[in-house]
């Protein structure tokens, strides 16, 4: 793309979103201004890190060529607005931070014998090892730039003796792995298990890890998750993102008949659809949220489906990972249960 056209369409951008953001309201009804310029928010927010520090700078060259005052500072504000300047690696790492905290505060007083019912078999104990393990084996791949598979259970784990002193051990190693996840240029090539084959992939994937195993500490004890409606919408896409590059999930999911299913977030009208059968697969996304942020996206109508999901994206996630089941009264469910059946027997973890 020539230098010419990017600098078109970012003084077209700049000067669309600078209209819409500062028009009159007998101009322009405000609940459309906020769904255009929220559209927009969501579309920025997709870009990659390398692209929005390349659009920061085409914007403020933009700017630049505006006389001094409010023109100029209209465009500017583009960049703080949007988070276009946002460093999404350390905004994850940053909430693997918060989670491991929150973590390592629902677990810590916890009998470390006490069932966890949303992974049959596995005590309080067995849950914070396996926490605790993934953050430890995912620091190793990281600082040592893996360019192959290394398995976990090659990592030293430097585990206690004594299952009640897990916490304090899984607080120490989530330190770590976000100090080593910090410290690396996120566009690092390496080997990953998911889609993505940077350093990037590690702190997603570690966040949603957090989220999920928190919620199962949550459950046991009798307490409802609540994960913010950006972060699940971002789960939602991460699960789908990576799914073909899990044989244990991929390998189900393509022998199944022809098959669709919608999920529709109720709290923020994100929608994503899921088409199966034919030993194929794909996923298409209608105004969804993205990032760990609480970004709260507009609502898109999508694509019909043969089943029907909904509930909230915190409640999306946890059925996606096997913690709900799609008869819960939190969800509504319409068309197809067969199909809705067959791929939660896929994807059963």
């Amino acid at each position: 793309m020539s230098d010419a056209l990017l600098n078109a369409l970012t003084e077209a951008l700049a000067d669309l979103v600078t209209s819409v953001a500062t028009c009159d309201d007998d101009v322009l009804d405000p609940d459309t201004a906020v769904k255009w310029l929220e559209n927009t928010g969501y579309l920025l927010g997709r870009l990659s890190p390398a692209d929005r520090g390349a659009l920061s700078g085409l914007l403020r060259q933009t700017a630049a060529r505006r006389p001094d005052g409010g023109l100029r500072d209209d465009v500017l504000r583009i960049c703080e607005d949007f988070g276009i300047d946002d460093d999404q690696h350390e905004l994850y790492c940053d909430a693997v931070e918060d989670l491991g905290r929150r973590f390592v505060q629902a677990v810590r007083d916890v009998d470390p014998a006490t069932p966890v019912p949303t992974c049959p078999g596995w005590t309080f104990a067995d849950l914070v090892r396996h926490h605790g393990t993934t953050h430890r084996w995912m620091e190793h791949l990281v600082r040592t730039r893996a360019a192959e598979r290394v398995w976990s259970k090659d990592v030293p784990l430097d585990l206690p003796d004594d299952p009640g002193a897990y916490p304090g051990w899984l607080a120490r190693s989530a330190e770590a792995s976000v100090r080593t996840m910090r410290g690396v240029d996120p566009d690092t090539p390496m080997w990953s298990h998911g889609a993505d084959q940077r350093v990037r992939f590690f702190p997603r994937r570690l966040l949603f890890e957090a989220v999920v195993h928190l919620a199962d500490a949550e459950l046991a004890l009798g307490q409802e998750p609540r994960i913010a409606p950006g972060t699940a919408a971002d789960g939602i896409e991460e699960f789908l993102e990576n799914l073909p590059c899990y044989p244990w999930l991929a390998e189900p999911v393509g022998v199944l008949p022809e098959g669709s299913l919608r999920l529709v977030a109720t709290d923020t009208g994100a929608g994503w659809t899921v088409s199966f059968g034919g030993g194929g697969y794909r996923w298409t996304a209608s105004g969804s949220g993205s990032g760990p942020g609480p970004a709260v996206p507009p609502r898109v109508a999508g694509p019909a489906a043969s089943a029907r999901v909904q509930g909230p994206a915190g409640d999306l996630l946890l059925l996606l990972y096997g913690r709900y089941r799609y008869d819960d009264p939190r969800f509504g469910v319409s068309g197809e249960r067969a199909a809705l059946d067959a791929w939660v027997r896929a994807t059963a973890f």
